[in-house]
């Protein structure tokens, strides 16, 4: 018998934009799909550049590893997506306030473009805790 594969949501963010989960449970792994800056109320990309686009999407990212049973400290890798590489110190400073010490491993790739328009796309892995 194999590891067991479950695909999980949050309701208290904005459904996904296409065929696919939000998250996917496999054995103690958590693998989240890419966030982008979704306000969960109104469903639209928040206002502002990238640094109020990177909060709204690591907020989603939290909210998304709550509901799912584990947090940011059990992050073990991120994938980030910027549509301008020039604009990669201003993500990293917000990305430091959700990630201030032993940050997970990380992926930073410059992109022509992402869904709806948004400025930066975030994916993780984590570990879900042994209740």
């Amino acid at each position: 018998m194999g590891v067991e594969r479950k695909c999980l949501t949050s309701s208290r963010l904005a459904p996904a934009v296409g065929p696919y989960s939000q998250a996917v449970r496999c054995g103690d792994m958590l693998y989240c799909s890419g966030i982008i800056a979704l306000d969960p109320e109104t469903r639209q990309l928040v206002a502002g550049g990238i640094q109020e686009q990177t909060r709204r999407v690591l907020d989603n990212l939290l909210t998304l590893l709550t509901d799912c049973g584990t947090e940011a400290r059990n992050v073990v890798k991120t994938t980030v997506f910027l549509q301008d590489m020039g604009q990669f110190q201003q993500f990293n400073a917000v990305y430091a306030e959700y990630f201030p010490q032993d940050p997970p491993a990380r992926s930073t790739i410059e992109v022509a473009r992402l869904p709806l328009g948004a400025l930066v796309e975030v994916e993780a892995i984590a570990l879900i805790p042994e209740d």
